[in-house]
């Protein structure tokens, strides 16, 4: 960091800095606070897609004990066709959205297979789109903590270093400046002295 210079263009320049910074600092702090609020909301919607993820298992296995069959090929069953993705934009952090998920159920011959592969091709279905929507929401909250974190890293930087930097770069300046300023008085009472004792 360069010297401080201690004149009067440096603390107009400082003053000017800490306005500056004490406009701006309000600003990122809401900034920092609706991006905590939708980190939370990302959380608290990827933890209520993890959740459904279980209780659609849970129930499929409940409701089909018949799985447990080791006869009835149910590989590949269904799958992922296509995921479109798009793009919003909130409190300037470009976040991934789910428009669309295309899953392909595998073909199979009804009279072949027992009744209740239907029943678990729906499901399955389900639980693949829940899942995509689950690695989407997750992408959210990973971008959302991080955006969180920079502008954290910001505010402490304008709260804890550039604010009370320019404040005490303020601070020495005005003494300095008083001090020299002290120094003149005395100097011109001195040479006022002088002079009058020369005259006398």
């Amino acid at each position: 960091m360069a010297r401080l210079q201690l004149n009067k263009s440096s603390l107009a320049r400082e003053a000017k800095n800490l306005d500056i910074y004490r406009r701006f600092l309000p600003s990122l702090d809401l900034k920092r606070q609706q991006l905590m609020a939708l980190s939370a909301a990302a959380r608290r919607a990827l933890a209520s897609t993890q959740a459904e993820v279980e209780a659609v298992t849970r129930s499929v296995g409940a409701t089909l004990p018949m799985l447990a069959n080791d006869r009835v090929d149910l590989s590949g069953l269904v799958r992922v066709e296509h995921v479109v993705l798009g793009e919003e934009n909130l409190v300037g952090t470009t976040l991934p959205t789910l428009e669309r998920v295309e899953v392909a159920v595998r073909a199979y011959a009804l009279m072949a297979q027992p009744h209740w592969v239907d029943d678990v091709a729906t499901a399955l279905e389900r639980v693949v789109r829940l899942k995509v929507r689950a690695q989407v929401e997750a992408r959210r909250v990973d971008l959302l903590s991080q955006a969180v974190k920079t502008i954290t890293q910001r505010v402490n930087l304008f709260e804890k270093v550039l604010i009370p930097r320019a404040e005490d770069n303020i601070r020495r300046i005005r003494i300095y400046l008083s001090e020299q300023d002290m120094a003149a008085v005395v100097r011109s009472k001195l040479a006022k002295r002088k002079h009058a004792e020369a005259r006398a």
